[in-house]
């Protein structure tokens, strides 16, 4: 009886619903599965499509931050001055196009001079820093002394051959090839701005018009008009302080004496579009420039440390301040995106890289299932 007993025990099947249970985990861990790996797939196409189609997507998405930049001049235009949306995109691609071309006249003459002098204040520069490397050398030494007296005696050394470098003869063709397609990128930036400009409001009302539902009508304008408040308050505020970083910047420069103050100016207002490399690309810059400036290598900090100062009172103090809680995005974040857009576009992906993450961060925002998204970014 109990071998009966226990092997009836043994024979003992699972409750179905146990099976039913099991099948669903399998069913959901499947689908999981399938989900990441749709994901993942649709993240590299996105990727490589970005990566590969940026001649084209790069002048449209600087169109539509200027667009977001000047649509409170149109409408200024349009209310006071009564011009219709056409001819207010006229008169601010023409300005745009006019302050452009007498900015990059102003700075490519002496820019092109530093560039021609590169090659001959290497070696100046290179013996005027000989001051700070001395500790380095000093201990750089003593370690060689310490390692040779640890190994076998060496053999005779074997001369290295010499080895020439020649400059490069494809240079001037490349940077031929190089302005040639910076030219067109800024020209098709414009077209696209024109129409934007004349026709951009057309195009996002007829977008709400095919859609199915009126909660998704609502949506959509609701976040198309929260991007344009938010990001052109934005872009207006930075556009304005990194021009007040970039005048004080040439004051500074031209009361140390510097050449080209415009130059300099116009540098430093450019790079601190670029959150943390491009202030630490203009404290390099501006420690070469006092090096080659200043016979002392000691005083040629000086004037990378007043263009230090000034970051550090517009972007920990000011512009902090006046922005409040509009955008708040987590500094570890916008450095990976500055790192990804310049990886995927270039220096120009590097100047984008902070509006499309706002952007981005408004988008999810207004999502239901991507607001944890947003809450990550601002955190």
């Amino acid at each position: 009886m109990k071998r009966a007993a226990k092997a009836s025990h043994s024979r003992i099947e699972p409750h179905p619903v146990l099976h039913e249970n099991s099948a669903i985990t399998a069913e959901f861990s499947g689908a999981s599965y399938a989900t990441a790996s749709l994901l993942f797939l649709a993240a590299v196409a996105a990727i490589l499509a970005l990566y590969f189609g940026r001649e084209l997507l790069l002048p449209l998405v600087f169109a539509l931050v200027l667009r977001l930049l000047l649509a409170p001049v149109q409408r200024i235009l349009a209310e006071h001055a009564r011009l219709p949306a056409w001819g207010a995109a006229i008169v601010l691609v023409l300005a745009l196009f006019v302050a452009i071309s007498i900015l990059t006249a102003a700075v490519s003459v002496p820019g092109t001079r530093w560039l021609q002098k590169a090659p001959e204040a290497l070696p100046v520069l290179r013996e005027k820093i000989a001051v700070l490397r001395q500790p380095l050398d000093y201990l750089q030494e003593h370690l060689q002394e310490l390692e040779s007296a640890a190994t076998a005696p060496r053999q005779e050394a074997i001369p290295a051959p010499a080895v020439t470098v020649k400059p490069a003869s494809g240079f001037a063709a490349t940077l031929a090839s190089q302005t040639a397609a910076s030219l067109v990128r800024f020209f098709t930036t414009m077209v696209l701005l024109f129409f934007l400009l004349s026709a951009g409001d057309r195009l996002l009302r007829a977008f709400v018009e095919i859609l199915p539902r009126y909660s998704e009508k609502r949506q959509t304008v609701e976040i198309a008009s929260e991007i344009e408040h938010h990001m052109t308050h934005y872009l207006l505020l930075v556009t304005l302080m990194n021009a007040i970083v970039g005048a004080a910047t040439g004051l500074a420069m031209w009361a140390f004496g510097f050449a080209d103050p415009i130059l300099w100016g116009t540098a430093a207002f450019l790079l601190n579009y670029i959150p943390i490399l491009g202030p630490l690309t203009g404290v390099i810059m501006f420690f070469a420039v006092g090096i080659l400036t200043f016979e002392s290598p000691w005083s040629a900090l000086l004037p990378a440390g007043i263009y230090l100062l000034i970051h550090i009172a517009e972007g920990e103090l000011i512009t902090p301040m006046l922005l409040a809680e509009r955008l708040i995005i987590n500094p570890v974040l916008v450095v990976i995106s500055v790192f990804f857009w310049s990886a995927l576009w270039g220096i120009p992906g590097a100047l984008l890289a902070v509006p499309l993450l706002a952007i981005f961060k408004i988008f999810c925002d207004r999502v239901d299932p991507l607001k944890p998204v947003g809450h990550i970014i601002g955190s």
